[in-house]
């Protein structure tokens, strides 16, 4: 019986453990990134703008 519990409580922290790491993951992939993505592509059109302000101005 104390073998059966023992492995028991031990697959039961295992599964939970990577219940965690997973709904970690998804909210790294689902919110953290894209955010990341959003900011780079402002960024990207920032630069863009400031370059296109400035050549309209060149002649």
């Amino acid at each position: 019986m104390a073998k059966k519990f023992g492995t028991g409580v031990f697959t039961g922290v295992v599964v939970t453990l990577a219940a965690f790491a997973a709904a970690a993951l998804t909210y790294k992939t689902q919110v953290m990134d894209p955010e990341a993505d959003e900011e780079d592509r402002l960024e990207e059109n920032r630069i863009r703008a400031n370059r296109k302000s400035h050549a309209a101005h060149l002649g």
